[in-house]
């Protein structure tokens, strides 16, 4: 039985790819496609906005004007507006698959909420090739122990809003826990002036910004005498909407719950 998908943001860099990457995909269409209220891109056709040619689905401003139209929302946009999207689907029981990164204290603990009416699948990062780094850096972690410093690279484009990005964040998050630490405690972003000798339980975290970068991350687990490298550099955003894309298909069939793409893969 084919999946109906809506896409929000459907006129951003993501939204188009994702309404490419939902035309290409067996078993999913698009059929709802929404826009921030005064866009003047309300009315247009989201296929045309993709570069795939007409699809006939027309991009409406208000979430409620087509909440029965599909089966799964796609979000990638920002946190004030994810969250109000997830209100409405977990109203409706709606299933939520949601790429936005940067919420608050407060947003997340809503969206923890959520996961009791409907659905939900969260993820940092889609791309199946970052979520098996996040597998390799957990074994990494625990056969590496103590004895490696652990210190976490990300470059993006000039446009993202967050930092660290979300991905890098969950890196910190899967290596603290392999390594027995409280990443709150331990975390260090960024360095400047006479910062000491580095600390045996930091976790630090660097921060590039520039150009057309669609993301790049490395974890280091350095030792004297040598170092180990885990990388992982998109080049495009479609191996993040395609992840997306198969999330919503899986999604669909789980009646609530806050699930990510680990479990997606099968790589608990």
């Amino acid at each position: 039985m084919t999946v109906r998908l809506a896409v929000t943001g459907a006129g951003g860099r993501m939204g188009k790819m994702l309404i490419e990457a939902i035309a290409a995909a067996p078993g999913v269409e698009l059929t709802a496609a929404i826009e921030r209220a005064g866009s003047s891109l309300i009315g247009a056709d989201a296929g045309e906005l993709a570069g795939i040619g007409k699809n006939g689905v027309a991009v409406v401003s208000d979430l409620h004007e087509v909440v029965e139209d599909f089966d799964v929302l796609i979000d990638f946009t920002v946190p004030a507006a994810t969250v109000e999207n997830a209100r409405i689907c977990a109203d409706a029981h709606k299933k939520i698959v949601i790429g936005t990164t940067g919420f608050n204290e407060d947003q997340k603990a809503y969206l923890l909420e959520a996961k009791d009416a409907t659905a939900m699948c969260m993820s940092a990062n889609y791309s199946s090739g970052v979520n098996l780094c996040f597998k390799l850096l957990e074994s990494a972690a625990k056969i590496l122990g103590d004895d490696y410093d652990v210190e976490v690279y990300e470059a993006h484009h000039r446009h993202k809003i967050d930092a660290p990005s979300g991905t890098a964040l969950r890196m910190g998050e899967v290596l603290a826990c392999a390594l027995g630490r409280d990443l709150g405690k331990v975390a260090v972003y960024g360095r400047e002036g006479q910062t000491g000798a580095r600390e045996r339980d930091t976790i630090g975290f660097a921060t590039v910004r520039g150009g057309d970068v669609v993301g790049d991350h490395t974890v280091m687990f350095m030792a004297d005498g040598e170092r180990v490298e885990i990388s992982h550099k998109a080049s495009s955003r479609m191996s993040f909407a395609r992840g997306a894309v198969r999330a919503a298909a899986w999604i669909k069939s789980k009646e609530v719950g806050l699930f990510d793409m680990q479990d997606v893969l099968s790589l608990r």
